[in-house]
């Protein structure tokens, strides 16, 4: 075996191991409990698609795959943002809710 197939095999089973993960955090995106759980699911989701990308680029020998990586780490950044700006609007309009039906019942 040439030092060229054991990179292969390693970068060939780091890409399983990211798989797995990635159905791991797919798992916890989709059952919770809290939303904070599932924004930090679709943050770590993103990540490991791009080192998958980085992986492939490198298998490959293709250099766009890394622009690709790139543009979707920005995109992926701004999925979490605006995920975390409608989850903070949700919880200030429960906490307006509740302070409204505090001060109706006193």
């Amino acid at each position: 075996m040439t030092m060229r197939e054991a990179y292969e095999l390693l970068y060939n089973a780091t890409l399983v191991v990211i798989g797995l993960l990635l159905i791991a955090c797919l798992i916890r995106a989709i059952r919770g409990p809290r939303i904070a759980d599932r924004v930090i699911a679709i943050n770590m989701t993103g990540t490991m698609v791009v080192i998958v990308i980085c992986v492939l680029a490198f298998l490959m020998g293709e250099d766009y795959l890394v622009d690709v990586a790139m543009i979707y780490t920005m995109l992926s950044f701004l999925a979490v943002v605006v995920l975390t700006k409608i989850y903070m609007g949700i919880y200030r309009e429960k906490r307006r809710r509740a302070e409204k039906e505090g001060d109706g019942h006193a």
